[in-house]
């Protein structure tokens, strides 16, 4: 009798252990300590890359601002995983390559997108498979299209 007990209790165990959410952490690993150093007015681009290293990315625009990113996330089995926290360092630079802002957001910037079926909704008429395929037939060589016909370019 105990051994059916035993074994059900065990298969209980294994099923409720595969429920258990799988933590994930993605991006750069904060210091806050070496994140308050970073002064704006002191610091410039030398001196960011040596106290927290390369950035996640760099803007391509203006002057160049890099990105720090830290997020941490969790999701159940084969669920999307949905993220927890947060942490999107900005760090502004002027013209001279000196720091002159730091901005920091947290998991509120995080946007769910949901596709919508398997086609790009857009303005307009609908075509179908036919209506593409022949849709351009008499439109080459028509009146004001350019080549051929009504024109000048010839011999008189």
């Amino acid at each position: 009798m105990r051994f059916p007990l035993l074994l059900a209790a065990a298969a209980l165990g294994v099923a409720a252990s595969a429920c258990a959410p799988l933590k994930s952490h993605q991006g750069y690993i904060v210091d806050a300590d070496l994140l308050n150093a970073i002064q704006p007015g002191v610091d410039n681009r030398q001196s960011v890359a040596a106290t927290l290293g390369q950035p996640s990315f760099a803007s391509q625009f203006n002057q160049g601002d890099w990105y720090y990113i830290s997020r941490d996330s969790r999701n159940y089995a084969f669920n999307t995983p949905k993220a927890r926290e947060q942490l999107t360092v900005q760090i502004s630079f002027d013209a001279a390559g000196n720091v002159a802002a730091i901005r920091k957001s947290g998991v509120e910037q995080v946007a769910s997108i949901s596709p919508d079926k398997r086609t790009t909704p857009t303005l307009g008429r609908e075509r179908g498979f036919f209506q593409d395929l022949f849709g351009n037939i008499g439109t080459v060589g028509a009146a004001g299209a350019g080549a051929g016909g009504a024109g000048g370019g010839g011999r008189p």
